[in-house]
């Protein structure tokens, strides 16, 4: 379990430094370019979590994000123990990639975001990406297993552009997000309604995708 909770932290504080590094990078090359910004922010995340996910998938399943620890622990595939160290692991871990980002850019560690992001068209953005995000994990480890860090890292760089909110999915990202006022932050105000969606998502996906996919039995 130790080695579990290191991957999950591990790998989830090198998501947040990719996201938010990738995000300060591209704003500070693309000259006020905000689509070139956007695309060297989502390549970068696509890269990262190919990594991640190829690496450490033998080692903790890779989760790296409690939406998809819920998923899995709603199938009975993680305990309920175990399901909420697995949280409390990514959203540490998640911070703690945020402050390293923020001390190799030479930006004062501790800050909050101001970046606004609102209102119901964000909501429901935030349950698509969510949703379609359990649908490729649980869609391939049914199709092609071995497939499973392509398939995540494509549709995390394609759903960064088509979803209003840029494709949180992810209740640990949402919050460490929070802590940064750089390119990739979202304001702690609205970060609850985020959360809110994604785990709407993750009760959807739990009706639906055994209907497609069926049982793991």
């Amino acid at each position: 379990m130790r080695r579990r909770l290191l991957a999950e932290a591990l790998g989830t504080a090198f998501l947040l430094i990719g996201v938010v590094g990738s995000g300060i990078m591209a704003e500070r090359l693309a000259g006020g370019n905000v689509g070139v910004a956007l695309l060297a922010n989502a390549i970068a995340t696509g890269a990262i979590l190919y990594v991640l996910i190829t690496t450490l998938a033998p080692v903790s399943g890779a989760h790296f994000n409690p939406a998809v620890t819920l998923a899995f622990e709603l199938r009975g595939k993680i305990g309920r123990v175990d399901a909420l160290a697995y949280v409390g692991a990514q959203i540490a871990g998640g911070i703690l990639g945020v402050w390293l980002t923020h001390v190799m850019f030479e930006l004062p560690v501790l800050q909050l975001s101001t970046h606004v992001r609102s209102g119901v068209a964000q909501g429901v953005a935030e349950v698509v990406a969510t949703f379609g995000l359990l649908f490729t994990i649980f869609g391939g480890l049914k199709a092609r297993p071995e497939a499973v860090p392509a398939l995540v890292a494509l549709y995390i760089t394609g759903a960064y552009w088509f979803t209003a909110s840029t494709s949180f999915a992810n209740p640990a990202v949402t919050i460490a997000r929070c802590l940064t006022d750089t390119f990739a932050g979202i304001r702690p105000l609205d970060a609850p309604m985020f959360i809110f969606a994604q785990i709407v998502a993750v009760e959807l996906a739990a009706l639906a995708l055994p209907l497609l996919f069926g049982s793991d039995e």
